[in-house]
């Protein structure tokens, strides 16, 4: 989809805080809210916009260690690949999993309170997950940046 400027800035201005109204943001962008209103609508019909949330602390709600799990699978075969990726989803401490290329199959995030919750989840979640082979965890000492999307998606494709 192509965005032009003020489809950007109206992003820009939701990545910095989603909860804006559409008053405030014609006060940064100069349209009206009536037509800022609209444009958010076709941004969410698109599916621009997928949805808004809340950013939540995670060390305020006590999941202070994140941990990155590669799992390998025993086969590449369709309907266990299927099988893992419906069985990951329903886990409730992966925040994220990516399949990738290379030696692991997936490349999975988990949030845990602690090394003895990690243990639980490692025992409870992710070894009982469909056709697993092996799980290998690397946990993170600390966060460095993290957020939704950088700006720099916002910026026109180069041609």
């Amino acid at each position: 989809m192509d965005l032009d400027a003020l489809d950007r800035a109206i992003l820009g201005a939701l990545l910095e805080d989603g909860r804006q109204s559409q008053v405030d943001l014609a006060e940064r962008i100069p349209l009206s809210a009536t037509a800022i209103a609209r444009r958010i609508r076709a941004l969410e019909e698109k599916d621009v916009i997928e949805g808004y949330q809340a950013r939540l602390n995670r060390h305020a709600l006590g999941l202070g260690m994140t941990v990155v799990v590669q799992i390998s699978l025993k086969s590449q075969n369709e309907d266990l690949l299927k099988a893992f990726e419906e069985a990951i989803t329903l886990a409730p401490s992966v925040v994220s999993c990516h399949l990738m290329s290379g030696e692991d199959d997936y490349f999975v995030t988990v949030l845990a309170r602690d090394l003895d919750d990690f243990e639980r989840i490692h025992k409870e979640e992710l070894s009982r997950l469909p056709g697993v082979a092996r799980l290998k965890s690397s946990f993170a000492l600390r966060e460095v940046a993290s957020r939704p999307l950088p700006a720099s998606c916002l910026l026109p494709a180069r041609k």
